[in-house]
């Protein structure tokens, strides 16, 4: 079907990736790059040395590895589609769903490095201190530099919103969580650091694995973490903060009532809404849409309009 050029101009394209999807995706490949090397060797090496917190730090940089690198597949899968009209509101809730299924991966994960670091415990073993302090010290070297790679959009969002509501939330979901992973990763480093420096030098040979466990334990946080908020993305859940800008600016003059709201995520930055309203016989659909205009995070509005009796 062909569109008159008046039809033609009231249609739009759902391309609702975040505004550095791009930077993003280069940011996390390297990240990944550089986490997939440490992880070789630091599991390696606490094989080869007997320390379970080595090992629990090389398993959750493999975990943090995986997640990247499915971040970094989310990325390209929702570049590649972000135009692609099967896809209703765009791809750029790609992103949430990877990040759920790592965090899925996450859980389970943490549950065997717990469950080993108890069995030490009970069962402790040889550990070669001095080796395992050398490769934990440089896998907190890798997780610093992953840190600084990921913070440079980290808590930045793009534009002015122009007024006062907290929007913090308006970010790269796969980004955050790898950034607050990489962070978690230098804690279960420096962890086992210290439980290596103690064993060596005071004897608590028992701190080796409870630093396991403890490390197993920031996983699993981390891991629900990213589980509940991109549940919450992926299930539609009402986005407050814009809702609330919505009620405002359409009720506080009085002559329209909200009857019916939704409002969504559909990408990093990106809200749609469905709006559904009695009016005044003077306030037009375009009206509504014209009080909605300050409201940037909206990409995607639809007005549902009935005149008051």
């Amino acid at each position: 079907m062909t569109l008159t050029p008046q039809a033609s101009s009231f249609t739009h394209d759902h391309v609702f990736l975040g505004a550095s999807h791009d930077e993003n995706a280069r940011r996390t490949l390297w990240v990944v790059a550089l986490t997939f090397v440490m992880m070789i060797g630091e599991i390696a090496a606490g094989y080869i040395t007997g320390s379970m917190a080595l090992l629990a730090d090389g398993f959750h940089m493999a975990t943090h590895a995986v997640a990247l690198g499915i971040a970094a597949a989310a990325y390209a899968f929702a570049r590649r589609h972000a135009s692609n009209a099967r896809f209703s509101f765009g791809t750029g809730k790609v992103g949430d769903l990877a990040g759920f299924a790592s965090a899925m991966v996450l859980g389970l994960v943490s549950l065997g490095i717990a469950g080993e670091s108890i069995l030490r415990l009970f069962q402790p073993t040889t550990v070669a201190f001095t080796e395992a302090t050398i490769i934990a010290v440089v896998g907190l070297a890798v997780n610093i530099a992953s840190a600084f790679l990921l913070a440079g959009n980290h808590g930045h969002h793009g534009h002015d919103h122009g007024h006062s509501h907290d929007h913090g939330h308006h970010h790269d979901n796969n980004l955050r969580s790898a950034y607050v992973h990489v962070l978690a990763d230098a804690l279960t480093s420096i962890l086992a650091i210290a439980a290596l420096l103690a064993g060596r030098y005071l004897g608590w040979v028992w701190l080796d694995p409870a630093m396991g466990i403890v490390g197993a334990i920031v996983i699993a946080k981390w891991a629900y973490g990213l589980i509940r908020d991109s549940a919450a993305v992926l299930l539609d859940t009402t986005d407050e903060h814009v809702a609330e800008e919505i009620r405002e600016l359409l009720e506080s003059t009085g002559d329209v009532t909200i009857s019916d709201l939704h409002v969504w995520q559909v990408g990093p930055d990106a809200r749609a809404a469905i709006v559904s309203v009695v009016a005044a016989a003077s306030v037009s659909a375009e009206v509504i849409r014209e009080r909605l205009a300050p409201v940037h995070e909206l990409s995607h509005l639809t007005v549902e309009h009935r005149t008051a009796a």
